[in-house]
């Protein structure tokens, strides 16, 4: 049964891979895998309690997938409405090395409260209009999917592992933020800092800037502007609405999407002359949600779930505990594997293989001390959550902000590898560092 398991979830991540190749989407391979790994477990498994253990999995999966479908139609209303054209219509420096940087740290701080692959978008859309050489874009361009991937790991709402992360309990937002900051910044500037030595020249060429997220019919600056201040105060509102009620997180995006609903309809019905099929309301923004990645998750995160109780997960803890036991080594690995291998399940698996340390587990442990990196906040959960993130940066198809880069700018594969993988590799070893200091001190 369990070697069934392993081979069919292997196939599966195989042809989730070479989705291009086969040109079949990878959420219906996802949700195949899925519903042929729990076929197995149902069938040889001789648990009688299965179906209930199949619905708190699902339950589990489901909270996580409401949460991603909130926050990516508030991202959607606000990009509807032109709000990141504010953003971005600010930067209109020409000097090369001092565009480089700017980019790089608006990027670090939008994917922090963006999902980092609508954050890759609209930077990359910007820099076609600043940098026309194309090879020299791409090293722009690389610059911005690593500061992405950065800038999603430190906030507990900045990319789809520190949300389950997040929402499972393994991380809270305060801790995870002051532990990770710092590190997730180093992982930024010391690429950038070496990329700015390919650049040559010092001025970009004279090309009139006009920011392509510009505002839709019927829709002002000042309607812009307010979507855009609500939209992103209704995102951060939600590890607010956590802290005070103790509730999930998903209840708060619940909350922060029905305020945005009810304001948006508010401001449409004072707009009596305004068209409807140009009218951007929720109602509207919903048809356009990217369901196949929800899809994949939900098939994906149920797959990886099958293999937790089957005790998969639980022998390759201790494979690993036996053999590294070593939380630094361990979190290390999985983040270099993270640039070949997806990292929403690598850190699924990650959850299922190490369950949150408690006083009995941490009292029973042959070894205390390294049990206690894996308590709530604990070291072990910092580390994964910055490997995880960072870790996708080091090859251009390890991340969905480095597919999506590669799709825009074409950007070779090789080319990435050869100019960029290192420069990636020295801010991923260098945040390390910095949380290996920070634990020495703190």
């Amino acid at each position: 049964m369990i070697l069934a398991m392993i081979l069919i979830f292997v196939l599966g991540y195989a042809c989730i891979a070479l989705e291009h190749k086969l040109r079949v989407d990878k959420a219906a391979v996802a949700l195949l895998m899925s519903g042929a790994v729990w076929t197995v477990l149902s069938l040889f498994g001789h648990d009688a309690n299965m179906t209930h253990e199949l619905v708190d999995k699902l339950g589990d999966t489901c909270e996580i997938l409401v949460f991603l479908i909130g926050a990516m139609t508030i991202v959607d209303l606000i990009d509807f409405h032109g709000g990141f054209s504010v953003i971005t219509g600010h930067i209109t420096t020409r000097n090369k090395h001092k565009l480089l940087w700017l980019l790089a740290v608006i990027t670090f701080f939008m994917s922090a409260v963006l999902d980092n692959m609508t954050t890759t978008i609209i930077m990359v859309m910007l820099l076609r209009q600043m940098i026309p050489d194309q090879r020299e874009r791409w090293i722009y361009a690389s610059m911005i999917v690593i500061a992405a991937n950065a800038g999603g790991a430190w906030s507990p709402i900045g990319d789809v592992t520190t949300i389950m992360l997040w929402m499972r309990g393994n991380v809270s937002a305060g801790p995870l933020v002051e532990s990770l900051f710092l590190p997730c910044l180093a992982a930024v500037a010391i690429p950038t800092a070496i990329a700015a030595r390919y650049i040559k020249g010092s001025q970009t060429a004279a090309v009139d800037f006009k920011p392509d997220d510009s505002l839709p019919a019927g829709v002002g600056p000042r309607m812009s502007h307010f979507i855009l201040i609500v939209g992103v105060l209704s995102l951060l509102f939600v590890p607010v609405f956590k802290s005070l009620t103790g509730l999930p997180p998903y209840m708060g995006m619940m909350v922060s999407l029905g305020v945005m609903w009810v304001l948006t309809e508010i401001l449409y019905d004072r707009k009596p002359n305004m068209e409807e099929s140009i009218q951007c309301r929720v109602s509207k923004v919903l048809k356009h949600i990217d369901m196949p990645t929800i899809l994949f998750f939900l098939g994906i995160l149920m797959s990886v779930a099958a293999l937790e109780s089957a005790g998969v997960l639980a022998d390759l803890a201790a494979l690993l505990d036996k053999g590294l036991h070593e939380v630094f080594a361990i979190a290390g690995i999985i983040g270099l594997l993270s640039s070949v291998i997806d990292n929403v399940p690598l850190v699924a698996a990650s959850m299922g293989m190490y369950p949150i340390a408690d006083a009995a587990a941490i009292a029973a442990a042959a070894d205390p001390a390294y049990m206690q990196s894996f308590v709530a906040d604990g070291l072990f959960w910092h580390l994964l959550t910055y490997c995880a993130g960072v870790g996708g940066s080091l090859l251009i198809i390890g991340s969905a902000a480095g597919v999506v880069a590669m799709g825009l700018e074409k950007i070779n594969f090789a080319w990435y590898f050869k100019r960029i993988s290192l420069l990636a590799l020295a801010g991923y070893f260098g945040g390390i560092a910095v949380i290996w200091i920070e634990k020495l001190l703190f």
